[in-house]
């Protein structure tokens, strides 16, 4: 399946395809747009919308877009991935920063992968995913 959002990805537009691989579609193809085209591109491509206005799975009742899949995927049931997602959270939504502790090193991360890349999405993608496999690892010993 296809999944849409827009350009220039932060923490929750990189988490989200982590996600999205691991957990809810492992043959996902991601499009990242300018944000006015997100909708268009997501109806043209019969995609997925995300972390975009508008979109099907995006920032809603104070949550953030990776907060959304999970709960609209049934996958509140993994302990460390519920972790995981109060830990983007933090990252994501900047009001929120001090919500979990490692939110503020995952968003000094999240942004010099930002600096180092630009808006070389899919680059940024294939770069953090080992991390964000490391930090799920984590959220595993710790619930443990």
């Amino acid at each position: 399946m296809k999944w849409v959002t827009r350009e220039n990805a932060a923490v929750d537009r990189v988490a989200c395809p982590w996600l999205i691989n691991r957990f809810i579609d492992p043959e996902a193809e991601f499009i990242y747009v300018n944000k006015d085209e997100v909708l268009k591109v997501a109806e043209r491509e019969g995609a997925h919308s995300y972390d975009a206005p508008g979109a099907k799975y995006t920032h809603r009742d104070g949550k953030c877009s990776f907060e959304a899949l999970v709960e609209d995927f049934d996958l509140a049931g993994d302990a460390a991935l519920v972790r995981l997602a109060e830990i983007v959270h933090a990252a994501d939504v900047s009001e929120d920063l001090n919500a979990a502790p490692e939110g503020a090193g995952l968003s000094a991360i999240a942004g010099g992968f930002r600096i180092l890349h630009g808006t070389e999405d899919h680059r940024k993608i294939e770069l953090e995913t080992p991390m964000y496999d490391a930090l799920y690892a984590w959220c595993e010993q710790q619930i443990a």
